[in-house]
Parts: C-alpha cells; sequence; structure tokens
C-alpha cells in the first residue's frame, strides 16, 4: 500500500482490536487489514505532533489533558475526543495534503476551556 510507505506499522496482540497507537512515530496495531490513508494521515499528525514537542512531552501533555478532559466530561471517550492533539488529527486526518501545509504547533489552536 503506497500510503503506508516511511511509517513503520507493528502487529502486536498487545493492542486492542481496530486500535493503534503510536509510539515515537511507530505505529502498533493488532490488525492491519481496518488502516486506510485516513488512519496512516491522522498517524502522521501524531508524528508531527510529538517531535514538535520532543516526544516525552507530548506524552506528558497527552496524559495530563486527558486527565483533565476526564474530569471535564467524566466520560473516557468524550475525554478523548477532546484532547487538542486527537482534535486536529481526527479534523484534518481526511486531508492528505495537510501535513505539507501544517504550520508548527498547529494543536494548539484547538486546546479549548468548553
Amino acid at each position: 500500500m503506497k500510503f503506508m510507505k516511511k511509517l513503520i506499522i507493528i502487529k502486536s496482540n498487545l493492542v486492542p482490536k481496530h486500535t493503534c497507537v503510536n509510539l515515537f512515530g511507530t505505529f502498533w496495531t493488532r490488525d492491519k487489514s481496518w488502516i486506510d490513508k485516513y488512519v496512516v494521515n491522522h498517524e502522521r499528525i501524531h508524528t508531527q505532533q510529538q517531535k514538535e514537542l520532543l516526544f516525552i512531552f507530548f506524552y506528558i501533555l497527552y496524559i495530563l489533558e486527558w486527565l483533565f478532559r476526564l474530569i471535564q466530561y467524566r466520560k473516557q471517550h468524550e475525554a478523548y475526543m477532546n484532547i487538542s492533539f486527537e482534535r486536529e488529527a481526527y479534523k484534518y486526518g481526511h486531508d492528505l495534503t495537510y501535513l505539507s501545509q501544517r504550520k508548527l504547533y498547529s494543536w494548539t489552536q484547538f486546546l479549548r476551556m468548553k
């Protein structure tokens, strides 16, 4: 699959079905069959976010924001969907040209108190 070029995808039974995890720019999933160019693009957006924050600060901010959103929304999925990093990746995951024009720290536009 051409759209997966230059993206390391590791199959692992440790990852729940139809889920993926991006760790330090490496894509982990249990089942590759559901992955399409839009999922890959979503994960590439996360990789850019991680690079901007030198990876470790991305994970620290991600967890802190998720905890804050969990208190705010009181539902795990809603908390996850409102993390600024996820909001950017979901909004632009279907725009395959987004990364070529994306500005640094674009995820900050998605920080909001609602």
